[in-house]
């Protein structure tokens, strides 16, 4: 038996029930009344495939903390107009005081959808509600989930989706006054970019307790997802941060569990293992299901960044840690109607391989920081002798792409890396040449999409978010991903480095000479057909394809010599330190 309260809905005074707690302290199941819906609004009766329909739900029912499903549940079954059902939570949401619930939506088929929404409280269930909507023709490719050959994404109509794009952290605290605005966004757009990756700051604080969610939190969620979806723009959400569960793994602000209020049920050390912080984060997981789950922005549940960063592994155990990897990739599995990937990482030391959550989630993600442990020159100056930095830097990422995709049949991803622990600091040209291998080597190697280099800001903006970004987006932009069996080539190319993917249909790669230049250098891929083959060379410094050729392969073998680009009338032109090419049989 429930009591009423505040937020019950219910008829009567609140003097009434104050009076009524005091003197029964209940309400006699004898006139307890189910829940009631007494109006639904839809905020459009025709909506694009892809795009949002939203009810606003005005509701009578008995419960004393709205975001608890297990006092009150609101659901909506939709109907396609082929018949399959989808099961779609509703959640609270107090913006507007006449209609205090919703439930959001995106349809995936043409034609006359369904729907019915009930809700359920300790005294019942209502009777439905009922309603219908038509979804149209839109622009939209749809949600993006894993593609058949299990090394890349896709989109629902089929088509191929390479992530481009970078961590870009909110970092909202105050009303309105989040790090990522409109013009950022722009920016990255113009420069080529699909997707942002972030953490949000948690929804639940030591303000609202566990169990309840800061609206205003919520609302600047609902604008980053309204903002994306504008600029069709995806997004990385990473749903735990290191530092937000752990108290003091690596001090300073990396250490924020103390004011979390999950540290009033579970230690930072026990986190993982609690039952009781599992129930809320449940209820946390359903919410943000509820109230984003809708849209086709959302990409990827970046479900934890850096775990060994926490006390919940160091000192918890690792198998405890990957059990709730476990349990967290399975909810969301689970109960995303739209079907996203899951990823975890841990830190970017060469030393964090983490076989465990590879085999756990849908994408295998590991994180490079070059200079932690990797091989790097420890003196300042370089001689010409000495190892260059530029390319043990993008070996490193060749080797731990190559590791991914040949440990596991699944998509890889560089989850984050760029920042720091790197020999050159923002604002080089070394730093800037960094960031530029390790585009094209990734690549080159398999990986799903661009490294998430950390973090898109002002410090780093003028080093990373260049034309880089852009040259490789207009490079993969009219690759099949999704429906092509790429797999490493063999390709030598003399005192270059250089790597390359094929397939029947492609063959695409990337050679690089950092100490002098790839100009005059030949490189040969072998393991073909006997025929005559296109190939384009493409500046990766400047986004231009040379003109085409056409080379024969002979023994299973062709080469292709680079061009040395003279200068014309005083004009530079340079092929530089590396060269990507596409290769296609020919017709």
């Amino acid at each position: 038996m429930k009591s009423q309260t505040m937020f019950s809905g219910k008829r009567g005074s609140l003097l009434f029930v104050a009076v009524a707690l005091v003197c029964l302290n209940v309400v006699s199941h004898a006139t307890a009344e189910p829940p009631a819906i007494l109006s639904m609004r839809a905020d459009s009766g025709r909506v694009g495939l892809y795009e949002r329909f939203e009810l606003r739900i005005d509701l009578e029912a008995t419960y004393e903390n709205p975001f608890d499903p297990e006092q009150i549940s609101l659901s909506a079954q939709f109907t396609a107009p082929s018949g399959q059902k989808w099961r779609i939570w509703g959640f609270y949401n107090p913006s507007s005081w006449a209609s205090l619930w919703m439930v959001r939506f995106a349809p995936t088929e043409k034609g006359v959808w369904r729907y019915a929404v009930t809700v359920t409280d300790a005294e019942g269930t209502s009777e439905a509600r009922t309603g219908r909507f038509t979804a149209v023709d839109s622009d939209h490719h749809g949600f993006i989930g894993i593609a058949p050959n299990k090394r890349y994404l896709r989109y629902s109509d089929g088509a191929s989706y390479y992530g481009v794009g970078l961590w870009y952290n909110d970092s909202y605290e105050l009303f309105n006054e989040g790090r990522i605005t409109e013009e950022g966004l722009d920016n990255l757009q113009r420069r080529g970019a699909n997707f942002i990756s972030f953490f949000p700051t948690p929804l639940e604080t030591m303000g609202t307790g566990l169990g309840r969610y800061d609206q205003n939190r919520c609302g600047r969620m609902d604008q980053l997802f309204e903002w994306c979806e504008q600029r069709d723009l995806h997004i990385s959400w990473n749903i735990w941060f290191h530092s937000y569960i752990s108290m003091a793994v690596w001090g300073g602000g990396n250490a924020r569990y103390r004011n979390n209020p999950y540290s009033l049920v579970s230690s930072a050390r026990d986190f993982f293992g609690s039952d009781e912080a599992w129930q809320y984060q449940e209820k946390l997981y359903r919410y943000i299901i509820a109230r984003w789950g809708y849209s086709r922005a959302l990409f990827l549940w970046f479900t934890v960044d850096e775990i060994n960063g926490t006390e919940g592994w160091t000192q918890g155990g690792q198998a405890v840690a990957e059990q709730w990897s476990g349990k967290i990739h399975e909810y969301f599995s689970r109960h995303d109607p739209y079907g996203r990937p899951t990823t975890g990482t841990q830190s970017g030391g060469i030393g964090q391989w983490w076989p465990g959550g590879y085999e756990i989630f849908d994408i295998a993600a590991r994180e490079i920081y070059e200079a932690q442990g990797h091989p790097m020159p420890k003196s300042g100056k370089l001689g010409p002798n000495d190892d260059n930095p530029l390319q043990f830097s993008y070996r490193n990422y060749a080797k731990q792409t190559q590791d991914l995709w040949n440990g596991w049949r699944k998509p890889a991803m560089i989850g984050e890396c760029g920042w720091d622990h790197t020999y050159y600091e923002p604002g080089m040209p070394g730093y800037l040449a960094m960031y530029h291998n390790a585009l094209w080597v990734s690549l080159a190697n398999g990986l799903s999409a661009t490294p998430f280099w950390w973090s898109y800001s002002d410090w780093l903006n003028d080093s990373v978010v260049t034309n880089q970004m852009l040259y490789l987006s207009q490079f993969v932009a009219d690759i099949d991903f999704a429906n092509l069996d790429l797999e490493p080539a063999q390709i030598t190319a003399g005192d270059c480095d250089a790597w390359a993917m094929m397939s029947d249909r492609l063959i695409l790669g990337w050679v690089v000479n950092p100490r002098t230049s790839v100009a005059n250098e030949s490189f040969t891929i072998s393991g073909l057909p006997n025929r005559s083959y296109d190939v384009r060379l493409y500046r990766t410094w400047r986004g231009r394809y040379l003109d085409r050729q056409t080379i024969e392969a002979h023994d299973g073998k062709l080469t292709c010599t680079i061009p040395e680009l003279n200068t014309t009338r005083g004009h530079a032109l340079h092929i530089g330190n590396d060269v990507a090419f596409k290769i296609v049989p020919a017709r």
